[in-house]
């Protein structure tokens, strides 16, 4: 249905989010971003044979709380989603001391 509707080019997908064979069932993390008319929004991704798996996300509504008020869908809060989305993935991992 998806391919039919033209949202999915699956042979894309499979060399995207193939992982080597020597690595041996580690996922494969991928950075997706999705710009709307009102939100930016950032997710950190990993492919599994059920369906995806969103690891950790940040959305530009989420700006206000830290200082940024206004502009929530232009390159700058795009880039302050994507910071924001680190913050947290770093903190989830329990590495965000070291950096």
């Amino acid at each position: 249905r998806r391919r039919r509707e033209g949202k999915t080019d699956y042979r894309a997908r499979r060399t995207m989010t193939l992982q080597d064979k020597t690595k041996y069932d580690t996922p494969k993390y991928r950075l997706v971003v999705r710009l709307t008319n009102k939100d930016v929004v950032c997710q950190i991704v990993s492919a599994k044979v059920v369906g995806d798996e969103v690891m950790c996300a940040a959305y530009a509504h989420e700006l206000p709380a830290f200082g940024i008020k206004v502009g929530l869908t232009n390159y700058a809060a795009a880039y302050a989603t994507g910071l924001l989305l680190a913050r947290r993935t770093l903190a989830k991992l329990k590495i965000a001391d070291q950096f």
